[in-house]
């Protein structure tokens, strides 16, 4: 037997499924697992092999209910031993430090520190290893294009008994063009995949906002120079303190946008870090430095496409929204689309009862809007624009002073941020 893209002995490829899920990233993955505990076939396709799938470098903020859903889906034991469970945030601004109390600000509710390449790597396991007749995901398989979708489908009523009814997967792996044919086909693929691309021009829009400013993100082997996430604003530039585990720290500087990490040396990094996150002269504090292992400049935009479905396609995750990492809420509103789709599609596949696919789109755009406005709260708030008048630092630190002072605007902060319920 011949080792396939699945990093195990090549499994018999399935041209058929309930569910084909364009993407193995968590989205993707997490939908997979959901289906499977459900009773629920599906196939995950996606088009870059295992390695690049665990080592990619994303968000590593998981809100409560992020949390929940991957212990109760299995796939919580490693997190629970590695990750870091944090009561709150840390905001610094005009010289002075202010802590958020998540527990008592937001009914309890705490976040945890855990990166998504280990999220991702943790289901990836489960998903080769649980399934005796095979894992249906498939690496370096590549999708080309969506065919057989329906029409005018804004309702998900219509039977599946015709072939032609069923949407069709046409894909690349081991160098063969294939075919997946689909009760349902949910793209998980990014912004740049092909599942957005399916939508029908004529029902699809994109809302966008680029911002004037990027991140300089870095890993450092350093330990944490605090037991929890500091956002400061400060008149040179926002800055971010963040961590990876107890060794590992991750750091963000705000810098402009085409700014190239080459301009930064590791000593000027740490310095401007250190004058970021000062605090006023009779509180000196300087962050624990180590040598970078990891570099790189990320670009902050706003994206929001509706209808989040079309007829049997489903957009989740990244291929239906992106938001500046400054509210955390990118891997969370992915987890919470696909945890509120497997609930549908479950509900659809025990009972035939298509209501909640039906209102899927509308009731996670609610949700997907309000963490856009928070995200582009938290970003305006806490960066410098190129433009920034003395005036508009004004109001910022008027803002910042507001949550300081204030328990409504600290609750309002605490809520969004450790995460609200899945729907309304």
């Amino acid at each position: 037997m011949t080792q396939g893209s699945t990093g195990g002995p090549a499994a018999h490829v399935p041209e058929e499924t309930t569910v084909g899920i364009i993407g193995g990233g968590p989205a993707g993955l997490l939908l997979s697992r959901l289906l499977h505990r459900s009773g629920i076939s599906s196939v995950v396709l996606e088009s870059r092999d295992r390695s690049y799938a665990e080592q990619r470098q994303r968000a590593g903020m998981l809100e409560q209910t992020t949390v929940d859903v991957l212990r109760d889906c299995g796939a919580g034991a490693r997190m629970d031993r590695e990750g870091l469970v944090h009561d709150g945030i840390e905001l610094r601004f005009d010289g002075r430090s202010q802590h958020i109390d998540f527990p008592t600000l937001a009914g309890g509710r705490r976040v945890t520190i855990y990166a998504q390449t280990e999220i991702v790597k943790d289901l990836i396991s489960l998903q080769l290893s649980e399934l005796s007749n095979g894992a249906p995901l498939l690496f370096d398989a590549e999708v080309h294009s969506v065919s057989g979708l329906t029409q005018g489908g804004e309702q998900a009523t219509q039977e599946t008994g015709s072939d032609s009814e069923r949407p069709v997967l046409h894909y690349t792996y081991e160098g063969r063009r294939r075919t997946l044919r689909c009760d349902f086909v949910v793209g998980c693929d990014g912004s740049h995949g092909i599942s957005r691309s399916a939508l029908p021009a004529s029902v699809a829009r994109t809302y966008e906002r680029e911002y004037p400013y990027s991140w300089l993100g870095i890993l450092a082997e350093a330990p944490p120079s605090c037991d929890e996430l500091i956002y400061a604003h400060s008149p040179r530039g926002f800055a971010l303190h963040s961590m990876r585990s107890p060794s590992v720290s991750r750091l963000y500087l705000q810098v402009p946008n085409g700014t190239d990490p080459g301009e930064w040396p590791d000593e000027r990094i740490w310095d401007e870090l250190d004058a970021r996150f000062a605090l006023s002269d009779d509180q000196e504090w300087r962050i624990n430095r180590g040598p970078i292992t990891s570099k790189a400049v990320l670009p902050m935009r706003s994206s929001v496409t509706e209808p989040m479905r079309h007829g049997r396609l489903f957009l989740a995750g990244d291929a239906a929204h992106i938001v500046p990492p400054t509210g955390a809420k990118g891997l969370n509103l992915a987890v919470a689309d696909v945890a509120v789709l497997a609930r549908a599609l479950d509900r659809y596949c025990t009972s035939g009862d298509t209501a909640a696919l039906d209102s899927y789109s509308d009731d996670r755009l609610r949700r997907v809007w309000r963490a856009e406005h928070f995200s582009y709260f938290m970003t305006t708030t806490l960066h410098t624009s190129p433009d920034q008048s003395p005036f508009d630092t004004r109001l910022q630190l008027s803002q910042l002073d507001r949550i300081a002072s204030s328990r409504a605007a600290a609750t309002e902060l605490a809520e969004n941020y450790a995460g609200l319920a899945l729907v309304d």
